[in-house]
């Protein structure tokens, strides 16, 4: 078994990074230290923690370009949209610290005469996040910035693909000025994760993956009696109904679908349409698709990057010729795009339509630049068809009803239900999912809930 793990870069399969995995002793001496710091990190003012974070986030955000380009590298993002991310982390980070002070303050509980009664929240102890490669910062950044706003030190392992984003973190801390041992990482691979989480010093696990990795951290984490919160995977779907701007719902579906090449936990991966405006939609889908440019996501013109690695484009490859082969059509003529080579991890663009739920492309996740689009006759079979699905993280909308978005958004099974927008993360609203989507809740106020536990004082007050 090898002792280090290799970052090759979907680019040209040059290996970019290589590290040494964790050993025994510097796991021990990690987990030991983020015990110690956190028990002085708990007794620092809210109004420190928000300053050390905040300072973190003003030093990555200067470091953006250098970021960006190393993001690309290492997963194969457009270098145009990479910087993006570094934004959106500043975003959620930023607002989790301010609502901070309005939800980690105890809670007065009035109304009992001789007797003072609060609720106070504390911190856990040591939160362990396991971060994903598609949006290495993001997905980092909703356990990370609440959990040490909450008194928690953090020990963050990274995939193997975007490990290096583990080691900015550390660097943007260290550059705040940070105590040492609130936040460290460590290299690990499954074996040593498992073995990390069945340490009785971790109190929580955050973990964002694949719904195989949610079910090994369950079981590494079972008899534990500890938190668990898992972000899975998803099968987006979108509903376009009659009455919607088809123009404005091709532009953002499509943008849903085929950025970061489709690989986004909450990126459409299915589509219904009203027969009425079936046809004006399929039209302006494929007219966009067509335009986007495949190559080196190190060039300023590319739109669409390669996979994380050629076994992605491969499985996405299958679910679309099974789909073929049982009588879909495939819309874009993948010849245009010259990179799209079997075996690679370049692949074109695909759109899909005479699709149907037999076919794993409309039931399974895909995670690559291929959408299916079906026609539906009326909101009770769209609903039907959006929740005939393992997943349940994101579905949107597209109407201009808003009364409608809602009542059908009730039938929905899902963690949230969006309006004309899709494949983004309000951090003032909570990320959940149901079914396999995962569990647990992170951002918004909720988010602080499962970082923290409720502490009840019952003061007496003897006449």
């Amino acid at each position: 078994m090898t002792n280090t793990i290799k970052v090759v870069s979907p680019i040209d399969n040059k290996v970019i990074a290589e590290r040494e995995l964790a050993c025994n002793t510097q796991i021990k001496q990690t987990i030991d230290q983020s015990v110690k710091a956190q028990k002085r990190w708990r007794e620092t003012s809210l109004h420190q923690r928000a300053k050390y974070l905040n300072d973190a986030i003003d030093f990555m955000m200067l470091q953006k370009a250098v970021l960006a380009k190393e993001l690309t590298k290492q997963m194969g993002r457009p270098i145009q949209y990479a910087e993006g991310e570094i934004a959106g982390l500043a975003e959620r980070g930023r607002h989790m610290i301010e609502i901070a002070k309005s939800q980690l303050f105890d809670m007065k509980i009035p109304g009992k005469a001789g007797a003072t009664r609060f609720i106070r929240r504390e911190p856990l102890g040591v939160v362990f996040t396991i971060a994903p490669w598609n949006y290495p910062y993001l997905t980092a950044v909703n356990s990370i910035i609440p959990a040490l706003m909450a008194g928690n030190a953090v020990i963050l392992k990274h995939s193997a693909q975007t490990l290096l984003c583990a080691e900015r973190f550390f660097e943007a801390f260290e550059a705040a000025g940070l105590p040492s041992g609130v936040f460290q990482y460590l290299h690990l691979d499954h074996h040593l994760t498992a073995k990390v989480i069945k340490q009785k010093e971790i109190n929580f696990v955050s973990f964002t993956g694949s719904v195989s990795g949610g079910e090994a951290i369950e079981e590494a984490a079972a008899r534990q009696f500890m938190g668990v919160a898992l972000e899975l995977g998803g099968k987006d779907p979108a509903y376009v109904r009659s009455d919607a701007d088809i123009k404005h719902a091709v532009e953002q579906i499509v943008d849903g679908a085929f950025f970061n090449s489709g690989q986004s936990c909450c990126g459409i991966e299915r589509v219904y349409v009203d027969r009425s405006v079936y046809k004006e939609f399929v039209q302006g889908v494929v007219e966009t698709v067509d335009c986007y440019r495949l190559g080196n996501p190190l060039k300023r013109l590319t739109t669409l990057g390669p996979l994380v690695n050629a076994a992605a484009a491969t499985h996405v490859r299958q679910q679309i010729e099974q789909a073929i082969n049982k009588g879909a059509i495939a819309h874009i003529d993948t010849t245009k795009f010259s990179m799209d080579q079997q075996g690679s991890a370049y692949m074109a663009p695909q759109v899909l339509t005479d699709v149907d739920h037999t076919m794993s492309v409309m039931t399974q996740e895909s995670f690559g630049p291929v959408v299916g689009i079906m026609a539906v006759d009326s909101d009770e079979q769209a609903i039907e068809l959006m929740n005939d699905s393992e997943f349940g993280l994101t579905a949107s909308i597209w109407t201009t009803d808003q009364d409608a978005a809602i009542a059908i958004g009730d039938q929905l099974e899902t963690g949230t239900v969006f309006m004309n927008r899709c494949d983004y993360l309000d951090p003032a609203l909570p990320w959940v999912g149901v079914k396999n989507s995962g569990r647990g809740c992170s951002l918004s106020t909720l988010g602080y809930e499962q970082l923290t536990r409720p502490k009840s004082f019952n003061l007496s007050h003897p006449k």
